[in-house]
C-alpha cells in the first residue's frame, strides 16, 4: 500500500485529480437543490401514466436504477430502466418515457427517442442539450435542460431528481420535497465529513479507499441499496478505473457464495464493501452476518459502509456519495486522473462507424417535416 499520506496532501490531490472530479462530490448537496430548481420549471400537458420507463445508458440509466428502487413500495405502477435501443413492447401512449442522455448524443438515447415518438409515448427528454434536445424542441416535447460541462457520472443530481419532481406534479408520488430536503441536509454533513481537507484518520472514505487499494472491490447491497451498490461498482470502474463487481442480498446468498468456496488465493484478490442499513431487517442482519463469518477467512478484507438520514433517500443518496467520494480517493491513491474515460470514448468512435446514428437522425428529420 502506497503511504495513506498522499490522501492528505491537498497538493498531490490537485496535481492528480486535474478536471477536480473531487468538486463534484463535495458539492452534491449544492447540485441536488439546483436540480429541483431546474425541474420545478418545466411545464407539460400529460394524464397521470400507467407505466414509467427510464431510458438510457451508463451514467444517465443509474438514475433510473434509484428511482425504481426508492419508489419499489410506494410507486403502484411499474418501473422500469431501459439499456437497449428500443422500448419494451407495453410502451404506449399511456407510458411516461424518460428518455436520459446527458450529452444529448447517446445513440441508443436517441434510437429509443425515436422509438418513443412513433408509439406516442409521454416523453421528458433530460440532457444538457445535443441532438436529443434539438429534436425534441422541435417537436415540442418536454424537456429538462442542465448544465454542460459536466462528466456524466457526476452529473447524478441532475439526471436522478428531475423524475422525482415531474412524478409528483403527475400525481404519481407525493410528498418528495421532504425527502429531498432532508437528503440535501444529510449530504452537506456527509461531504463535509469526507472532504479532501478532512485528514484520514477522520475521513472515512479515504479509510476505505486506502483499505481496498490493490484488490477488486465487491460490493453487496441490499432491498433499495441494490442500485447504490450498483452505482459504486460503476464509479469505481470509471473514476478508479478498476474491475469491480456488485451483488445483492438475498440473492447472493444462493449463488454468489459459493464462488468464494474453493477460490483460495484467487480470493485474496477481492475486498467486499456490504451497504448497511440501522433498520434493516431481522432476517436480512442474519444473512448478513452469516455471510460475513463465510468470507472473514477467504477475502482480503471486508468493510461495512451504514447509510445516513432517516428517509429513504437520504439513505440512499448519502451512501452513494461515499461510494462516490472513494472511488475519486482510489484512483489518486493510484496516481490516475479519475475524470477521462478512454476506453468509452475509443468505443463510441469505433460504433460511429457503423452509421446507424445517421440513419436515426435522418428519420428523425422525416418526422420533423411531417409535423410540419
Amino acid at each position: 500500500m502506497p503511504k495513506t499520506s498522499i490522501l492528505d496532501n491537498i497538493d498531490y490531490i490537485k496535481r492528480i485529480d486535474k478536471s477536480d472530479m473531487l468538486s463534484f462530490c463535495v458539492d452534491a448537496a449544492k447540485h441536488y437543490g439546483n436540480a429541483v430548481q431546474i425541474a420545478e420549471k418545466v411545464v407539460f400537458d400529460y394524464t397521470k401514466p400507467k407505466a414509467v420507463i427510464v431510458a438510457g445508458m451508463g451514467g444517465s440509466a443509474i438514475g433510473g436504477e434509484l428511482l425504481k428502487d426508492w419508489s419499489y413500495d410506494m410507486i403502484t405502477i411499474p418501473v422500469e430502466v431501459c439499456r437497449e435501443y428500443t422500448l419494451p413492447a407495453f410502451a404506449d401512449k399511456t407510458t411516461l418515457t424518460f428518455i436520459v442522455s446527458y450529452s444529448g448524443e447517446t445513440e441508443e438515447a436517441l434510437s429509443v427517442f425515436l422509438d418513443a415518438v412513433k408509439r406516442n409515448c409521454m416523453m421528458v427528454c433530460i440532457t444538457s442539450g445535443g441532438t436529443l434536445l434539438d429534436f425534441a424542441e422541435k417537436l415540442k416535447i418536454p424537456s429538462v435542460r442542465i448544465p454542460e460541462g459536466i462528466p456524466p457520472r457526476a452529473a447524478l443530481p441532475y439526471l436522478f431528481t428531475p423524475k422525482l419532481i415531474i412524478l409528483e406534479k403527475l400525481g404519481v408520488i407525493t410528498r418528495v420535497s421532504g425527502g429531498i430536503s432532508e437528503a440535501v441536509s444529510v449530504l452537506r454533513q456527509v461531504c463535509s465529513e469526507n472532504a479532501p481537507q478532512m485528514p484520514l484518520k477522520e475521513n472515512f472514505s479515504k479509510k476505505i479507499a486506502a483499505a481496498v487499494y490493490g484488490t477488486v472491490p465487491v460490493v453487496y447491497g441490499l432491498g433499495f441499496y441494490r442500485s447504490v451498490a450498483q452505482r459504486f461498482k460503476q464509479q469505481f470502474n470509471e473514476n478508479s478505473k478498476i474491475p469491480s463487481k456488485w451483488e445483492v442480498f438475498p440473492e447472493l446468498n444462493h449463488n454468489e457464495v459459493v464462488g468464494w468456496e474453493e477460490a483460495e488465493k484467487l480470493a485474496h484478490n477481492f475486498s467486499v464493501l456490504i451497504l448497511r442499513d440501522k433498520n434493516e431487517a431481522k432476517p436480512i442482519r442474519c444473512r448478513i452476518e452469516a455471510t460475513k463469518e463465510l468470507l472473514r477467512s477467504k477475502v482480503r478484507g471486508i468493510y461495512e459502509v451504514w447509510s445516513q438520514g432517516r428517509g429513504k433517500l437520504a439513505k440512499m443518496l448519502s451512501t452513494t456519495a461515499i461510494g462516490d467520494f472513494t472511488s475519486v480517493y482510489l484512483a489518486i491513491l493510484r496516481g490516475i486522473d479519475p475524470t477521462p474515460v478512454k476506453s468509452i470514448s475509443m468505443l463510441k468512435d469505433k460504433i460511429a462507424k457503423t452509421g446507424l446514428k445517421d440513419k436515426i437522425i435522418g428519420e428523425l428529420k422525416n418526422l420533423v417535416k411531417k409535423e410540419v
